[in-house]
């Protein structure tokens, strides 16, 4: 089997590729900075046709990541380069599908559940939603996050591929260990005793292990019957203080002090990120992923932050080996 991933040398690439490649599949990486890596990683741009576009022909997976990361303050620069570098990228992408003679048999593209409206009422799963944009208490910031999640869609939903398969992959937080991933970020806060809610802790927190991410992905590369918009979250979101509280019981601070808003608010700019990371009601459950009989391995919060904790602090970098590979 053959995979390739286009923007796979972030966080979440490094993940899948690691897991791919332990399990014997032939890995190829697409990335503006090739390195090197045990797998190999082929040189793009992210939005011109090149040589890598012979890595699609007789794939079997491709797997698009790509997408200037949203850790970032919503300046117009930022704007411009967030929204240009998944619509391009996945535009490229399609037209590369396109010429393939032996096109890949699936496309996995990246989503995010952050399309979903900020709501406290109700859960969101891929039939009885509501999409963001209108919701009288969400800040007009953050509708920029949900124009640019629909565009991505759009731009993928707009390519006619009768030989590939297309999976529109809407994930939630990956948590998994290692720098350069929300988890290590959020143990860090609960280490300096800033483990509390954030705000008023009413906002859901939708989020995946990062070990049944990639699980997901492979059982979705797997399942032939399996297309269109899929949910990749675990199956029960909680509001932000219970998170941080069973966060914060894993990892055993001194304290957890609260962090309100205008605090929020305050570091977002310090640190020249956004708060509606930290602050937008995410409220996802993976209907599809459930009822085609996929089972989680760490499905709570408690216990997966509690083994999240224990790889950190055994040293650990990654979770993304799965033991029984699909394939």
């Amino acid at each position: 089997m053959k995979i390739v991933i286009a923007g796979g040398s972030g966080h979440l690439g490094t993940l899948l590729a690691e897991s791919f490649h332990h399990a014997g599949v032939e890995v190829v990486v697409l990335s503006r900075t090739p390195s090197l890596q045990p797998w190999r990683t082929v040189a793009w741009d992210g939005h011109t046709p090149g040589a890598w576009t012979a890595e699609l022909d007789h794939t079997d997976a491709v797997i698009n990541l790509a997408g200037r990361s949203v850790d970032c303050r919503y300046t117009a620069a930022n704007r411009d380069a967030i929204l240009r570098s998944r619509i391009e990228s996945t535009a490229a992408i399609g037209a590369a599908i396109t010429a393939c003679a032996h096109p890949p048999r699936v496309w996995i593209q990246s989503s995010t559940a952050t399309i979903y409206a900020h709501r406290y009422d109700a859960p969101n799963d891929e039939y009885t939603h509501l999409l963001g944009g209108n919701e009288p208490d969400a800040p007009a910031s953050w509708h920029f996050s949900i124009e640019v999640a629909k565009a991505w869609e759009q731009t993928c939903n707009a390519f006619s591929l009768p030989h590939t398969r297309k999976v529109l992959t809407r994930t939630a937080i990956v948590m998994a260990p290692g720098k350069g991933g929300a988890f290590h970020a959020l143990r860090r806060l609960a280490l300096l005793g800033l483990g509390g809610r954030f705000g008023d802790g009413r906002q859901f927190m939708s989020w995946i292990h990062g070990r049944d991410y990639v699980r997901a992905i492979q059982f979705l590369i797997t399942r032939d019957d399996i297309s269109g918009i899929v949910n990749v979250a675990a199956p029960h979101p909680i509001p932000n203080e219970r998170f941080m509280r069973e966060l914060t019981e894993a990892v055993h601070p001194p304290l957890a002090l609260p962090s309100p808003r205008w605090m929020l608010e305050l570091g977002a700019f310090v640190i020249r990120s956004e708060s509606e990371l930290l602050l937008k009601s995410r409220r996802v459950i993976p209907a599809r992923l459930t009822e085609n009989g996929f089972t989680f391995l760490h499905p709570r919060w408690a216990e997966a932050a509690r083994d999240l904790c224990a790889q950190e602090t055994e040293g650990g970098t990654r979770c993304a080996t799965v033991s029984s590979p699909l394939w």
